[in-house]
């Protein structure tokens, strides 16, 4: 519509073109957000697929190095180096020479 033909109609007119419109806008809303929320709840559906699952059992890890000074400090050798690998490495150690006798 042309704003000449806006202007032309009256009040009554303009106030049922807004309500139609008004209408349209949120059906379309309405069904957007229907969509969004069935795609919401298919991720969350496959999100939560894993979250009861068990875990398999995995074999206990022994410690694999020893500190000399605090024998209380040992490593495995897997994960986070504790301050056994750093400070031996940084003062020209080898972890070598810290492994337990086997």
């Amino acid at each position: 519509m042309k704003s000449d033909a806006l202007r032309s109609m009256s009040t009554d007119e303009l106030w049922d073109l807004y309500e139609k419109v008004h209408s349209a806008l949120a059906d379309k809303v309405e069904a957007e957000r229907a969509k969004l929320n069935e795609r919401l709840r298919r991720i969350e559906s496959v999100s939560t697929v894993g979250v009861n699952r068990v875990r398999r059992p995995y074999p206990p890890v022994h410690p694999k190095y020893k500190n000399p000074i605090n024998p209380a400090e040992v490593w495995s050798g897997r994960g986070q180096t504790t301050s056994l690998g750093k400070g031996s490495v940084e003062d020209g150690k080898r972890l070598d020479q810290f492994l337990i006798a086997a």
